[in-house]
């Protein structure tokens, strides 16, 4: 079974942790979750590219198989959200 990829986007902030928090309590063993840290970015720049190509516009903000969940664009992070993307379901 192919894992389900779980990609945090943070600007490093205390709010962006809590989501970060939330995320990997949701997680389960068929999640690979994945934190950019737009502030800090990476070595291939990947991690803004994706952010881009997402239409991430705040933060923090959680895709799913490539595909950023609703609540990332209208609130928080929420495992309500999670759980319906799949997370968390072995």
């Amino acid at each position: 079974m192919e894992k389900r990829r779980v990609e945090i986007f943070t600007a490093g902030c205390p709010v962006c942790d809590e989501a970060v928090k939330t995320v990997k309590s949701a997680a389960c063993p068929s999640c690979e979750v994945v934190v950019y840290d737009l502030n800090k970015g990476c070595g291939t720049n990947e991690c803004r590219d994706k952010a881009k190509a997402y239409g991430i516009k705040r933060l923090p903000a959680v895709a799913v198989d490539g595909k950023l969940l609703e609540c990332c664009k209208q609130g928080p992070v929420s495992v309500d959200a999670l759980r319906a993307a799949g997370v968390g379901a072995a």
